[in-house]
């Protein structure tokens, strides 16, 4: 049986307008595994982008109980909650994020910069994850120098460098054309098949497809896709 990294019980995550309630995610419940690739499918309005937030640690839910890689992300301060994100979380973009100043090997070695890696090491790891993602020809591109595909690329090392425990993606192939969206997708199999625990937010059926999971999320709740 593979490990359980995540874990949601309950999840409940409320606005309100004066005394007015309104319920985004209305008590859901979600376990991911090691080793997964999930795909969180749902509509604009849907309440995926808060789950997706939740999970990220980006947001916290009203009420409810998130453990994340045996840690209780509900009982964690802001201080606390920024070092989980940088350990345990690699979130992927539908806009890929880049610094346009930055060539491709400086945007992955970032968030190693803020870890304190050393400029030698993070150098080194930063090579190694534009290789394993087939740019090593491209390092001292910038970003305008680079293909919609070639930025999303450099985006999901950035995302790897830091040997995070979940992938976290956004929408990854909405801002690229089909044939360039589905390499995306392959490079995710990829990863996948490696060992690296995926989630994926997307509104896009056939995008879902990829993913070994379906779970899906409609006005707050989820209902999982069973083969």
């Amino acid at each position: 049986m593979r490990d359980r990294i995540l874990k949601m019980n309950q999840i409940k995550k409320a606005y309100y307008m004066g005394v007015q309630e309104q319920i985004v995610l209305n008590y859901i419940d979600l376990t991911v595994n090691r080793g997964d690739f999930v795909a969180i499918l749902g509509p604009s309005g849907s309440g995926k982008t808060t789950l997706m937030n939740i999970i990220g640690c980006l947001d916290s839910p009203s009420s409810g109980d998130y453990t994340l890689s045996n840690q209780k992300v509900n009982e964690l301060d802001d201080k606390q909650l920024a070092a989980i994100r940088n350990k345990e979380i690699g979130f992927v973009f539908q806009q890929f994020q880049l610094l346009p100043r930055l060539n491709a090997l400086q945007n992955v070695e970032l968030p190693l910069v803020y870890s304190g890696v050393s400029e030698k090491e993070r150098r080194k790891r930063a090579i190694e994850m534009l290789v394993r993602v087939g740019l090593e020809d491209k390092l001292q591109n910038r970003p305008n120098q680079l293909s919609g595909g070639q930025q999303q690329r450099v985006a999901i090392a950035r995302a790897m460098v830091t040997t995070p425990t979940i992938l976290l993606a956004d929408e990854p192939t909405g801002a690229l054309d089909q044939k360039t969206g589905q390499q995306i997708m392959n490079l995710f199999h990829e990863i996948n098949e490696e060992g690296k625990t995926i989630i994926m937010i997307t509104h896009d059926k056939e995008i879902a497809t990829n993913a070994r999971r379906i779970v899906h999320i409609l006005d707050g709740q989820l209902r999982e896709e069973r083969a």
